[in-house]
């Protein structure tokens, strides 16, 4: 395995990117494999530690290659400038493809909380005019899925507040910033496919944001696979006790929670093709 650190500075910010590479084997020294960027969460305040290389980890394990973005937050930055961070970042592997031996038709995003937010604004955003000023070239940095950990999704009735209010800043007030960040108004069928999950016990960031996501992707025809666990409650990670700590009740694991990491795999399809081919096979 290879690590490598790369500093994305865009204007009014600076993101730290973490690259975990597998080292191919004697065998099939050219094999090309999928890319997991982890966008962890932490309401645009912090990047959460605990949706971060734990995760990237757990995808390297899996076969895949890895990476973490510890993008710019409140109050040093607002929106765009994660945004732009973490198209930066994405254009930069793709640029690197090759030489990183990532497949170029691969490489998906996987954002928790508000990381999921911002996973999801590249997914809707990447090509729109009004953004060409703040991101590279369209093609360098669409997503070719995503991976929703219980996003903050919606500026609406079931908005995380402080997400959205650590995101604009002094303008968290403007109606028209708000509905623009209110991403569930934003999908076209040009959105990657995505994969996403919540819980219906999540109190700080309601199900409803995957929700009303989930039915804005089925009315524009965007492939999409949702899950929702009965049990947990929010920012749980792999489900694991060493990610969670205790609860209130004493449960320090979620062992149906541990299953959305096996679940986002097979969706993945991590020896098969890209989710654009499974796509363009369907019809869609």
């Amino acid at each position: 395995m290879k690590t490598m650190e790369k500093t994305v500075r865009v204007p009014g910010g600076e993101g730290k990117l973490t690259l975990y590479l597998r080292d191919n084997l004697d065998m099939d020294r050219d094999a090309l494999r999928p890319m997991v960027l982890v966008i962890p969460g932490g309401a645009y305040a912090y990047c959460s530690d605990r949706e971060a290389d734990p995760v990237a980890l757990s995808f390297l394990a899996r076969g895949c290659h890895a990476a973490v973005l510890r993008y710019s937050c409140a109050p040093d930055a607002v929106f765009p400038t994660a945004l732009s961070e973490l198209a930066e970042s994405t254009a930069l592997i793709r640029e690197n493809a090759e030489a990183w031996h990532v497949d170029p038709k691969r490489i998906y995003l996987c954002g928790f909380s508000a990381g999921g937010h911002l996973a999801l604004s590249l997914g809707v955003f990447w090509n729109r005019e009004d953004f060409r000023r703040v991101l590279p070239p369209a093609e360098k940095i669409r997503p070719n899925g995503l991976i929703l950990a219980y996003p903050v999704v919606t500026s609406g009735a079931f908005a995380h507040r402080g997400s959205i209010e650590n995101l604009l800043g002094r303008d968290s007030a403007n109606e028209k910033l708000l509905s623009l960040v209110s991403l569930e108004k934003q999908v076209t069928r040009d959105v990657p496919p995505c994969f996403i999950w919540t819980t219906d016990g999540d109190r700080d960031v309601p199900a409803e944001n995957s929700l009303l996501l989930a039915l804005s992707l089925r009315a524009n025809g965007v492939p999409a696979e949702l899950h929702m666990f009965r049990r947990g409650g929010h920012g749980l990670s792999l489900g694991t006790a060493e990610m969670n700590g205790k609860t209130e009740s004493g449960e320090v694991a979620f062992p149906e929670i541990q299953a959305w990491l096996s679940l986002a795999l097979t969706w993945l399809d991590v020896d098969g093709r890209s989710k654009e081919e499974e796509h363009d096979h369907q019809g869609v």
